[in-house]
């Protein structure tokens, strides 16, 4: 797994974790957020490392499939991307624009 896509599913982790189960949500951030590989998962969980393998899996696939649906992480990265672009231009109107696109 490439860094940015470990990134993309920490942060959608980060949004959408209240929607998965709760051995989900905890795999996946004892995997993501702790950086745990799948056999210190598994050892700690007293279950198989397919199983961890498995439930992240899953888990993931429910990730993207909430961000496909809802879109908050792509309205986090726009709003980000738009700040940035008025703190480097700074313009009154700049500012008012990014306000009324916010509503």
């Amino acid at each position: 797994m490439i860094l940015d896509e470990f990134i993309e599913i920490a942060n959608l982790l980060e949004i959408y974790s209240s929607l998965l189960s709760e051995k989900q949500k905890e795999y996946l951030e004892d995997h993501f957020e702790n950086d745990l590989s799948l056999s210190e998962i598994a050892k700690n969980n007293n279950v198989s490392r397919q199983a961890i393998y498995d439930n992240i899996k899953r888990g993931v696939a429910l990730l993207y499939d909430y961000e496909s649906k809802l879109r908050f992480y792509q309205m986090k990265k726009n709003i980000r991307k738009e700040l940035i672009n008025l703190k480097e231009n700074y313009t009154k109107e700049k500012l008012e624009q990014v306000i009324e696109n916010l509503l």
